[in-house]
C-alpha cells in the first residue's frame, strides 16, 4: 500500500458495486443492498476530515432492458439508506458498446463528478474494485485506489499504482495522504 502523493485532497468518488455494497448483478431490487464491510464507518470519516463524497457506477442494465432508470434510483437510494447522503451520484446507463465517454474506464464520470463539486481531478481519490475503476481515475488525472474483490483479475491488481487491502486500508491510505498535507 503505497500513498502518492496527489495533494490537497478535498473528495473521495467510490464505485457502488463491489466496492461500496456487495455485487448483485443488475440489481433492481432495493432489499438486496448489502453494505460492504466498514463501508458505512469509512464514509463517516472522511465526511468528518470535510471531503466531499461521491459514487460513479457504470449501470448497463438500463441499455441492455434489463433495468429501468427507476430501478438504479431506488437502489441508490437505498445505498444512502445504508451509509449517508453523498454529495453526488455519476450514473452511466450506456453498454460497452456504446462507445460513451462516461463509461469506465472512459473518464467522464469523475471529469463531471469533479466539476460538479468544484474541485480539480487531481484533488480527488476515486476508490473502485477493478482495473476499470482505477484505469478511469488514471485517465481523468485523479488517484485511483483498488480495493480487490474475488472478481478482480490478478493483471488488474498488478497494473495499479495503488491497491488497498479493504475499504478500511483505502481510508488509511486517504488519512496518510491528508496528514502529508498537513505537516507542509
Amino acid at each position: 500500500m503505497e500513498s502518492p502523493r496527489r495533494l490537497p485532497l478535498l473528495a473521495a468518488l467510490f464505485d457502488r458495486d463491489g466496492t461500496l455494497v456487495c455485487d448483485v448483478p443488475y440489481n433492481g431490487d432495493p432489499d438486496l443492498v448489502r453494505a460492504m464491510p466498514h463501508a458505512g464507518d469509512v464514509l463517516r470519516r472522511l465526511r468528518c476530515l470535510g471531503l466531499r463524497t461521491g459514487v460513479l457506477t457504470n449501470q448497463s442494465g438500463v441499455s441492455r432492458g434489463l433495468l429501468t432508470p427507476a430501478q438504479v434510483d431506488a437502489v441508490n437510494g437505498r445505498v444512502e439508506e445504508l451509509l449517508g447522503p453523498f454529495d453526488l451520484w455519476e450514473v452511466c446507463f450506456h453498454g460497452p458498446e456504446d462507445s460513451c465517454l462516461c463509461r469506465k474506464p472512459a473518464p467522464g464520470m469523475i471529469l463531471t463528478a469533479c466539476r460538479r463539486l468544484g474541485v480539480e481531478p487531481s484533488q480527488t481519490a476515486y476508490v473502485g474494485d477493478i482495473g476499470t475503476d482505477v484505469e478511469a481515475a488514471a485517465r481523468a488525472g485523479s488517484w485511483g485506489i483498488l480495493v480487490p474483490t474475488a472478481v478482480t483479475f490478478e493483471d488488474e491488481i498488478a497494473a495499479a499504482a495503488t491497491v488497498a487491502p479493504d475499504l478500511e486500508g483505502a481510508l488509511e491510505l486517504i488519512v496518510a495522504a491528508i496528514g502529508q498535507e498537513d505537516q507542509r
